[in-house]
């Protein structure tokens, strides 16, 4: 399982490789919380999202025979990007299953990032027979998602951030609302906090209909989503919890926190007008937690991880016509 040494030493790793993003704050959000407010701006890392910190960590915990053969990885594109980008400046080939129906950008900037881009479609086709034959044929190295070690502890790095520059701003309890999946980042963060700053509470957050860890929390087991398509968040649409990363959360977050679509683009709409920086609605959920369901939270700050921000120009223009 992974851990808080796992962590130390990915970031170890990804020094001089992964940006430290800004804690961003703002008295318009301030007011619109009803509490003190803090961004954790991962939209402004490498590739446009926290998940190049994953892709590094697996990438660079590789053997140098598995680097020379290759890597595998499925994403809707944040993770594709990531790895893409990791496995470039390791002169690594990757190969990315992606789903058709995936952002635009987030295809063409894996496929600038130099990965050879396999799409498929989500209803209809088996991703993991897919890439099951791609790595047996090539003889890759799968990278997952969210449910492998190396990429929890690359993930766990944002906590690790977090923790430093709370303290710098005298925050030492606060809610912390992760935009969540599968929960490779909300593990990372929560092993991290647990460590470095334990008056933090985790809290996952997930879209309407696709709150597969808020049930699965709320039960005690895994539980699965009925469909894995159909929302604008697309970033954090998985079928379940991992295997690897539910017990992480069981045992260190609080209850998770469901918002619809319509507060994950007000919240890329405030996060625009109040602290300039681009969220894609994916991206966005936890601060929308913070912005409009901050009666689900403890009565202390609250800190948004803004995970990702490569959104479509048509999204993004959508959101600012309706809310803006």
């Amino acid at each position: 399982m992974t851990s808080f040494a796992a962590i130390s030493a990915a970031a170890k790793r990804l020094q001089g490789h992964a940006s430290r993003t800004p804690l961003l704050s703002s008295p318009f959000l301030d007011e619109l919380a009803g509490r003190r407010l803090f961004v954790k701006a991962e939209c402004l890392q490498q590739t446009g999202s926290f998940k190049f910190r994953g892709g590094w960590a697996a990438l660079s915990a590789l053997t140098d025979e598995q680097r020379q053969r290759g890597v595998l990885a499925y994403s809707s594109g944040n993770h594709a990007q990531g790895v893409a980008a990791a496995a470039s400046a390791h002169n690594t080939p990757a190969v990315i299953l992606m789903p058709q129906d995936a952002p635009a950008i987030k295809i063409s900037n894996t496929r600038a990032l130099g990965a050879e881009v396999v799409l498929f479609d989500r209803a209809t086709d088996d991703r993991d027979a897919i890439g099951a034959e791609l790595a047996k044929t090539r003889g890759l190295t799968l990278i997952k998602p969210y449910d492998e070690e190396q990429v929890v502890a690359g993930q766990g790095t944002v906590g690790l951030e977090i923790a430093s520059q709370a303290a710098e701003e005298g925050i030492t309890k606060a809610n912390v609302l992760v935009c969540c999946g599968g929960g490779g980042l909300t593990a990372g963060v929560a092993l991290a906090l647990e460590q470095t700053a334990p008056g933090m509470q985790v809290r996952p957050c997930e879209p309407e209909s696709f709150d597969d860890v808020a049930r699965s929390l709320a039960s005690g087991r895994i539980c699965r989503n009925e469909t894995t398509a159909g929302s604008i968040c697309d970033a954090i649409l998985t079928p379940s919890p991992g295997e690897i990363t539910f017990p992480i959360l069981a045992r260190l977050c609080g209850s998770g926190v469901v918002v619809t679509e319509d507060d994950a683009m007000r919240a890329m709409v405030e996060a625009f007008l109040r602290l300039k920086i681009v969220l894609e609605p994916g991206g966005a959920v936890a601060l929308a937690a913070a912005l409009f369901h901050g009666d689900q939270l403890d009565d202390m700050a609250a800190i948004a991880v803004a995970t990702g921000g490569n959104v479509d120009a048509s999204i993004f223009a959508e959101a600012l016509r309706r809310f803006g």
